[in-house]
C-alpha cells in the first residue's frame, strides 16, 4: 500500500511518535510534506511522550491525532492509555500506527520475538481495537475499517493500525545527513582501543552491531561486552547497576542520542549516585539512524551541560578523532564519573552484519567475565 493512501484514509492533521524501520515510508512521507512542524508533525522522545503531546493537541483542537511507534513501544504507552486516554477517565481518542516487529511467521531479531507475539493481545487488553495492514491490504479495506472505527473514536476510545513488514511504500526516499565528520564505527573502534579489557555496555541498534563486528575483526572475545539489543534507552541504567556492584572495575557505557532522550531521567539517577568507575559515552548523530535516520533533538540541546546539571563531575564534547582519543584516555585515568558527548555523522556500512552469538550465551559470558574481575 502506498503511504499516501494510508495518510488520505486516516485524514489527520497532527502526527507524533517515535520512528520505526517498519514505518520508514510513513516517516519519510511526513518529513517530505511537513518536516518537523509543531503544527503537524513532532518526533517525540518516547512513545508515552508522544501520547501526551497528542493529548494536548486534542484538548486544544478537539481533533483526533495520530501516534506512530514500533510495537516495542507499546509498554511506554500503556500507562497514559489506561490512566489518561481511557473512556473511564478522560475519553481521549487517538489513532495509533504501530510497526509490527517480530510478527509471528516472519523472521526477525531475537529482541522482537516476544513483543511480536503479544502485540495484538496487549492492544486488546487495553481496549484498543486494531486492524492489521499487510502487503495485500487495499485502500478500500482501509476505508471500510476506518468507517467502522468512527463510533469508537466518537466515544473517546483509541484505535490502532498494526503495520506488517513491507506493508507501506513511498516512492521518494528522504536522505538524512548532518555536518559531523566522525563515523560511529570509528568512535567505537577508539573506545575498544582505549578501554582495553574493561567491560562495555552498549545501546540498542547499530552501535551494538558495530561493537560486535569490531571484536570479530580483531579476533577478540565477546565476553567484554553486554549488547543491549532491545530495551531502548536503558543501557545507561544497566551500566549504573553494574558499576555500583563492581566498584573496582572501570566500566564503559556506549549510548546514543535517541536512546538517551528516550529515558533521560536515567542521567539524573546516575549523576546523583556518581559511580566513580563509570564512563558514559554519548554518540550523538542527531538522528534515529538505526531505524531510518529521522532526526532527534540531539542537535538542539547541550547534552554535556544537562549531564553537568544532573551531577556528572566530568563532562566534555568532542568532534574529531584527536580530541576523542584525548578525552577517552583522560576519562579512563579519572577516578570520577565522566561523560563524553561525541558529535557523529550518519555514515554506516551497508554490509553491517548482526551478532552471531545467542543473547543467552552473550549474557553468560559477560557475567562470568565480571565475576573474574576483582
Amino acid at each position: 500500500m502506498k503511504v499516501e493512501e494510508l495518510f488520505e484514509v486516516v485524514a489527520a492533521d497532527f502526527y507524533t511518535g517515535v520512528p520505526d524501520s517498519q514505518l520508514k515510508a510513513l516517516g519519510d512521507y511526513l518529513m517530505g510534506i511537513y518536516g518537523i512542524d509543531q503544527e503537524h508533525h513532532m518526533i517525540a522522545a518516547n512513545e508515552g511522550n508522544a501520547v501526551a503531546l497528542a493529548t494536548g493537541y486534542h484538548l486544544a483542537t478537539g481533533k483526533i491525532p495520530v501516534v506512530y511507534l514500533q510495537n516495542s513501544g507499546e509498554g511506554n504507552i500503556i500507562n497514559p492509555v489506561t490512566s489518561l486516554l481511557s473512556e473511564q477517565v478522560y475519553a481521549i481518542p487517538m489513532v495509533f500506527l504501530i510497526g509490527w516487529r517480530g510478527e509471528p511467521g516472519i523472521e526477525d531479531e531475537v529482541q522482537h520475538v516476544c513483543q511480536g507475539k503479544v502485540t495484538i493481545k496487549l492492544l486488546d487488553d487495553i481496549n484498543i481495537k486494531s486492524f492489521i495492514i499487510n502487503q495485500e491490504t487495499t485502500k478500500q479495506e482501509l476505508e471500510i475499517t476506518m468507517e467502522a472505527f468512527k463510533d469508537s473514536l466518537l466515544e473517546g476510545r483509541s484505535v490502532a493500525f498494526v503495520i506488517g513488514k513491507g506493508a507501506l511504500s513511498y516512492a521518494s526516499e528522504i536522505k538524512y545527513a548532518n555536518n559531523n565528520q566522525l563515523s560511529r564505527e570509528a568512535v567505537i573502534e577508539q573506545i575498544v582501543n582505549i578501554s582495553k579489557d574493561d567491560p562495555i555496555i552498549s545501546t540498542t541498534g547499530k552501535a551494538s552491531r558495530e561493537l560486535f563486528e569490531i571484536r570479530q575483526r580483531r579476533g577478540q572475545e565477546h565476553k567484554y561486552d553486554f549488547l543491549t539489543v532491545g530495551s531502548m534507552g536503558h543501557s545507561s541504567s544497566i551500566a549504573l547497576g553494574v558499576a555500583i556492584n563492581k566498584p573496582e572495575v572501570k566500566l564503559w557505557c556506549i549510548d546514543g542520542d535517541g536512546a538517551l532522550l528516550m529515558h533521560m531521567g536515567a542521567m539524573a539517577i546516575i549523576g546523583a549516585n556518581k559511580p566513580r568507575n563509570l564512563i558514559h559515552v554519548i554518540i550523538n548523530n542527531e538522528a534515529h539512524e538505526s531505524v531510518g535516520g529521522l532526526p532527534t533533538v540531539g542537535k538542539d540541546i547541550d547534552i554535556a551541560a544537562i549531564a553537568k546539571a544532573c551531577g556528572y563531575p566530568n563532562t566534555s564534547v568532542v568532534n574529531d578523532i584527536s580530541s576523542l582519543e584525548q578525552e577517552l584516555r583522560a576519562a579512563r585515568a579519572c577516578e570520577e564519573l565522566s561523560l563524553i558527548e561525541v558529535k557523529c555523522s550518519l555514515a554506516v556500512r551497508n554490509d553491517l552484519s548482526r551478532p552471531t552469538i545467542s543473547t543467552l550465551k552473550s549474557k553468560q559470558d559477560f557475567m562470568a567475565y565480571l565475576q573474574s574481575l576483582k
